[in-house]
């Protein structure tokens, strides 16, 4: 029963934390972690970037679709399968992810106790 509440509490302080992520910077945590993940590679296609972000594949196409209307991300077609698509950011969405600070954004303790346990 204790792990099942300190889940709880974890789970608690994760959507706390993407409320003030999103307040701050105007970005979904998924977003966010979108970005994050397509400056590690030149380009991703979205089931690799879903598999890396643990989203379903409709929920990947959603934030893909988001970000790409907002210019932070490219949609490509790969030269080999026309109907596969590769992803990278923009020149936007560089500047974008690099004016992200998300040591301004004050953590809640269960957080910060997990993280320091890293």
């Amino acid at each position: 029963m204790d792990k099942l509440c300190r889940i709880r509490d974890l789970e608690r302080a994760v959507l706390r934390f993407e409320a003030d992520f999103e307040a701050q910077f105007g970005l979904s945590l998924n977003d966010g972690m979108t970005l994050c993940t397509l400056a590690q590679r030149d380009k991703m296609c979205p089931g690799e970037l879903g598999e890396a972000l643990g989203l379903t594949a409709s929920n990947m196409s959603k934030v893909l679709r988001g970000l790409e209307t907002s210019g932070l991300v490219a949609r490509e077609m790969c030269c080999k399968d026309r109907r596969q698509f590769f992803y990278s950011l923009t020149a936007e969405g560089r500047s974008r992810l690099g004016s992200l600070d998300c040591n301004a954004i004050e953590l809640p303790e269960q957080l910060r106790r997990w993280l320091e346990t890293e």
